[in-house]
């Protein structure tokens, strides 16, 4: 592995694709053969392109590769990505937009304090923001309610029957706590805004010391993880291209789906190999 380079990675509608989302716009005898990496109460949930899977064993032999999800804990580890040997796990992985940072798979007590530390400064409890949730959220267009790893909230929506203004009227009440609000298919967060992929991200960068960072992501979210990078990549779908939101070193795909995944990962590798010196020879060439 060589840590010249840091690759990190949001993961849903980025990196993996559920079934609503793979967004197969072709024929069926054309579509790609996928790979699941995630099974939860024995039924698959997430999918790569076997493609990208490939390239993915490549790059995480050639960079530390670094998931960034907003997903819990315990919902990452329901994620089984592809390396290069049996129950391969990332040096580094960001959890809970940057609540939790995951050393060799097992929590890092010095990061949990230092965030601890940083929401008690810089945002209103989540307390309070839990309850205006439970008041402003209809249950005729609420599924569920849920506190992730006592950092931040998310509901669960009925996309189509929220009210017009909602989620900008959640945004403001948020913004002046101290809180930043992301719709993401059928889920609303408000997530404290020290909360952060970037911020856990530069931990990683201090302690691997690498030279160049690349990063990619499709929501609000994910905006500061791709900003904090040397080149980053989004998707043609998300918050982000539905924004028209753009940056300089941020290239912005036109693939759409689980095809956009595999490009972003084509993408990854292509980059860390064009740093090698001339005659280096890529794993799985």
């Amino acid at each position: 592995m060589d840590r010249q380079f840091i690759v990190a990675s949001d993961l849903d509608r980025t990196l993996i694709y559920s079934n609503r989302a793979l967004a197969l716009d072709v024929p069926d005898r054309l579509a790609p053969r996928l790979l699941s990496v995630e099974v939860h109460d024995g039924k698959a949930l997430s999918f790569m392109t076997e493609q990208a899977a490939e390239l993915l064993v490549d790059l995480v032999q050639q960079a530390v590769f670094v998931p960034a999800t907003t997903r819990t804990r315990a919902q990452y580890e329901r994620v089984n990505l592809p390396g290069p040997t049996a129950g391969w796990v990332p040096p580094y992985a960001i959890c809970a937009n940057g609540g939790q940072l995951l050393v060799g798979g097992v929590p890092d007590k010095d990061w949990q304090a230092e965030v601890k530390s940083r929401l008690a400064n810089g945002s209103s409890p989540l307390a309070e923001v839990v309850e205006h949730l439970a008041v402003s959220a209809d249950p005729e267009w609420t599924h569920k309610r849920r506190v992730a790893d006592h950092l931040f909230a998310y509901l669960v929506v009925e996309r189509a029957m929220l009210p017009a203004g909602w989620v900008e009227e959640l945004t403001g009440w948020c913004a002046e706590r101290g809180w930043s609000v992301s719709l993401q298919g059928r889920k609303v967060y408000a997530v404290p805004t020290p909360l952060s992929k970037s911020s856990a991200l530069a931990e990683v960068e201090r302690r691997v010391g690498a030279a160049t960072v690349l990063s990619a992501g499709d929501s609000l979210l994910d905006a500061d993880l791709l900003l904090a990078a040397d080149q980053g990549w989004r998707p043609g779908h998300g918050e982000l291209a539905d924004a028209g939101w753009t940056a300089p070193g941020v290239t912005a795909l036109t693939q759409i789906g689980v095809a956009a995944g595999e490009e972003i990962v084509r993408q990854f590798l292509a980059t860390v190999g064009a740093a090698r010196p001339t005659g280096v020879v890529q794993a799985g060439s």
